[in-house]
């Protein structure tokens, strides 16, 4: 398997320098330094959220909710630190508190109850959503400190902070993933649940960590994305969803679980957001992007089903 993933992650890679080439002919802005560390520093959010998606596919699983966690808890923070005076050194870990909360009600639903992942993130989505837009009025909250903001707007040895806490993240995602026994849990849950659950791994247990996990990481890029546009909004991380399984699914993790990695994701991740940068920069709208995006991930799933059929015939 590991040569396997290694093969598809070095395919990514030269894809990705095609990618590259082929966005400079549409625009010769498009890799010039500023350019290619502003696609970096507006894909380290969402990378945040796909590094835990990454695990949640794993596992055979789905969080089609983690764009919803976004909202709610950067409005969480918002609130606390505007309307209940609280300082941003104690609702941002409240922020990132309640996101573990409401991805572990997820993780209840699916491990307790039984019921699909599908269906419970499809209805939280709505549901985490309809809560941050409820109890914030649709209002938007601004002028926060100088020091907060520099979580998304400052450079530690020229690069952007938020890139820095991408990377740190993705080695520890990386290391959790492939060198601990919680690790190949997460992967022999997603290759045959039974199976494992008859050599002794507490996949309930497992599925409500990586589930919480999925919320921490949403609430994480909450605060990263607040401090990164200045405001904190109910709308926010509105197709964040989307966005992170395409890198996910394209970085080479199975829809139906059991195979994956976190540097497959990250390259995919980078693929998209050169994709979007080069068609911004060719003047093609968003909602043009965001069909092409969509377009793609039903593109890479038709294959990886396609060539895991060949595969086993």
């Amino acid at each position: 398997m590991k040569r396997i993933i290694a093969r598809r992650e070095a395919v990514l890679v030269v894809l990705l320098l095609a990618e590259m080439a082929a966005m400079q002919s549409l625009s010769p802005l498009f890799l010039t330094p500023d350019n290619l560390i502003e696609v970096v520093r507006q894909s380290a959010e969402i990378g945040l959220i796909a590094l835990a998606m990454t695990l949640v596919i794993i596992t055979a699983g789905i969080d089609l909710s983690v764009g919803s966690i976004v909202g709610l808890s950067v409005m969480t923070m918002g609130m606390l630190w505007e309307d209940a005076r609280l300082p941003l050194a104690l609702a941002v870990p409240f922020a990132l508190v309640a996101g573990a909360l409401l991805g572990g009600f997820n993780g209840t639903l699916i491990t307790a109850v039984g019921i699909p992942p599908l269906i419970v993130t499809l209805a939280t989505m709505a549901g985490f959503r309809g809560i941050a837009l409820g109890m914030s009025q649709a209002r938007s909250i601004r002028n926060f400190p100088e020091g907060f903001l520099w979580l998304g707007q400052g450079y530690v040895a020229g690069i952007p902070v938020q890139v820095w806490i991408l990377a740190v993240t993705a080695v520890l995602f990386h290391l959790g993933l492939t060198r601990t026994a919680w690790g190949r849990s997460v992967f022999s849950i997603g290759a045959n649940e039974a199976a494992a659950r008859l050599s002794g791994v507490p996949v309930n247990r497992v599925k409500m960590q990586v589930y919480m996990l999925s919320g921490f990481m949403s609430a994480l890029a909450a605060v990263i994305y607040a401090a990164h546009v200045s405001v904190a909004k109910p709308d926010a991380g509105l197709g964040f969803e989307l966005t992170a399984i395409t890198a996910v699914v394209l970085g080479g993790t199975a829809v139906s679980g059991g195979e994956g990695g976190v540097l497959g994701t990250l390259i995919a991740l980078l693929m998209v957001g050169f994709l979007r940068s080069g068609l911004t920069l060719a003047r093609v709208p968003s909602e043009a992007q965001d069909m092409m995006v969509g377009l793609l991930l039903i593109i890479v799933v038709a294959i990886d089903r396609w060539s895991r059929r060949a595969g086993r015939e």
